[in-house]
């Protein structure tokens, strides 16, 4: 089986539609792909409906969940929560809440941005974002089309939008042992997103890693392309020392990124074993 637990629509930055999200994994021989975009479920229901709509000999499972924006001391860090109650009340609650402030916090780094000499306009972004909700990746697209950066990946940096950059602005994050508690309430299993890219910015110490295993964390996403060989060697030893698993995933976002979906993948035996842990909802096969 080939699995690939992480990947992204145009209902938050990704570009594929949740329908175009499922023919390409259908394309790219995957068997499971979990739609988790940036703290919205807006995109099940498409992707559900995609599914269910395959044609005779398809085969495609698709997880729903979600990618949730956390930070603790400062440090900004993702949670990815699988297979939860998308009508549990505090959660969604939250989710609302982080959504809500992505709105602010886009416009006043587009301002920054202008500021900075950067000729873009947040009507360019809003566009660029279409229904999806604005995120960095949307604003990173308008200074690719302004030519100020030449990809999407030259944008996080600290001249530009990375965590702390020039351009950053902070926005409402959740406490990563609340979202943890959040997502185990909903009935949902929650896994440390890519913890060791830190070309993204400072990542969290491993006694964070261990108060959110004690918490309910259920795995670390090690194989992701932000990841060298060396930082997954040291977070398999992590995981095995917390009684974690261990996860693979694309981090797919469509054209707006270059990582191929299925790039990395999670093992059957892990996947089956997160599949046990989860009450708040099934995945959607065909």
């Amino acid at each position: 089986m080939r699995i690939d637990l992480h990947a992204h629509s145009n209902a938050s930055d990704g570009t594929d539609s949740p329908a175009e999200l499922v023919a390409a994994a259908v394309a790219a021989d995957l068997d499971v792909v979990a739609l988790t975009d940036h703290d919205t479920v807006a995109g099940h229901a498409e992707a559900a409906e995609a599914v269910r709509a395959l044609p005779a000999g398809a085969r495609l499972t698709v997880v729903p969940g979600a990618e949730l924006s956390c930070v603790v001391d400062g440090i900004s860090m993702h949670l990815l929560a699988y297979l939860f109650d998308p009508e549990e009340s505090e959660f969604a609650r939250e989710r609302d809440l982080v959504r809500t402030d992505r709105f602010r916090r886009g416009r006043a780094i587009v301002e920054r941005c202008r500021e900075l000499g950067a000729e873009i306009s947040w009507e360019q972004v809003q566009q660029i974002a279409g229904a999806g909700s604005v995120g960095r990746p949307h604003i990173a697209s308008a200074l690719v089309e302004a030519g100020v950066v030449p990809t999407v990946s030259d944008a996080f940096t600290a001249d530009w939008l990375a965590n702390g950059g020039r351009a950053d602005v902070r926005k409402h994050e959740t406490d990563p042992v609340t979202a943890v508690r959040l997502v185990r309430a909903a009935g949902g299993v929650p896994v440390f997103a890519h913890p060791g890219a830190v070309k993204r910015g400072r990542t969290v110490p491993d006694q964070v890693i261990a108060d959110l295993a004690a918490a309910g964390l259920a795995a670390l996403e090690v194989d992701h392309t932000d990841h060298d060989e060396e930082t997954r060697v040291r977070l398999r030893g992590l995981a095995g020392e917390l009684g974690l698993l261990v996860t693979g995933s694309s981090d797919y976002h469509g054209t707006r990124k270059t990582v191929r979906l299925g790039e990395h993948t999670t093992d059957p035996e892990v996947y089956e074993a997160l599949l046990a842990q989860a009450t708040g909802a099934q995945p959607i096969g065909h």
